[in-house]
């Protein structure tokens, strides 16, 4: 077992799963609180469809990246890893910029499928909006998983009980439970994703500096930028651990440092700045399907 993987493919099941959760929470508390409680299964239905389409994409993606030979085996697993890091780094800045309106957002979009009067419209409200979470934890996940060799299973369970985690959370909230600082904890789950982020962008990098040492081809930066093995390796222990969760590297290329701290300072500074409030849109009257 991974250490590192496991602690990352949870904290990454728990981010997710939580913003899942909270969307089906809120639209459930909503659709109940204004009448329509009938309408709940529908909901369900739509979320637990985005769920399995989730799964199965990812278990497709990964089961891909032990199908290829070198060195489209290494441009696969490069190319998910930086596609994961793309869709976690929009996925930060969306939520940051809807987390002050999401609540709103949704009411005004179960209202509208109710004022059609298609109440289907909010299983495909729920399945849209939980497939997008699914989908990014999809990618993240594996792009984790082959970021580090032999670390799928442990990503897999960690994500698990993540998922679990945010399931009562999920709940709590629609029980109207206040335990937890959702802000707070949206930030600081935020600033780790950066840095999970940052070390899949790099071991992406790094795999296609692999394609061109395959091909025979000098890239600039590909060579050590130091070497630490002694002191803190990163193949066991500590070191490990530290990769499994952030990409950590007792020798890496000048390239993929560079990338990596310019990637780490840029986005902190972009995602710590204030959010600017901004008026949410006035719902319209709901009226029962």
């Amino acid at each position: 077992m991974n250490l590192g993987a496991l602690t990352s493919g949870l904290l990454i099941g728990l981010r997710e799963g939580v913003e899942a959760a909270l969307v089906v929470a809120i639209v459930l508390a909503y659709v109940i609180r204004t009448g329509n409680g009938r309408h709940a299964s529908k909901i369900w239905m739509g979320a637990g469809g985005a769920v399995i389409l989730s799964v199965a994409l990812g278990l497709i993606i990964f089961v891909s990246v032990g199908s290829f030979q070198e060195p489209y085996e290494q441009m696969f697993a490069g190319s998910a890893m930086l596609l994961a890091a793309a869709v976690v780094t929009w996925m930060l800045f969306w939520m940051r910029r809807q987390a002050m309106n999401l609540k709103g957002e949704l009411q005004a979009a179960v209202d509208r499928v109710l004022s059609e009067g298609s109440a289907w419209g909010l299983a495909v409200l729920a399945f849209t909006v939980v497939i997008r979470e699914g989908i990014e934890t999809a990618l993240f996940l594996a792009g984790q998983a082959t970021s580090t060799e032999g670390a799928g299973p442990s990503v897999a369970i960690g994500a698990l009980i993540g998922l679990a985690g945010a399931a009562v959370i999920g709940w709590g909230f629609y029980r109207g439970s206040r335990a937890i600082d959702l802000r707070r904890f949206f930030r600081w789950t935020g600033i780790a994703l950066v840095f999970i982020a940052a070390g899949l962008l790099s071991a992406g990098v790094r795999e296609f500096l692999a394609v061109a040492a395959i091909a025979g081809v000098n890239v600039v930066g590909s060579q050590p930028a130091f070497d630490i093995s002694g002191f803190l390796s990163s193949d066991e222990g500590v070191g490990q651990f530290l990769g499994a969760i952030f990409g950590y590297s007792s020798r890496p290329e000048v390239l993929t440092l560079v990338v990596h701290v310019a990637y780490v300072v840029g986005v902190l500074v972009l995602y710590l700045r204030p959010v600017r409030r901004t008026p949410a849109a006035p719902s319209p009257t709901p009226v029962g399907a």
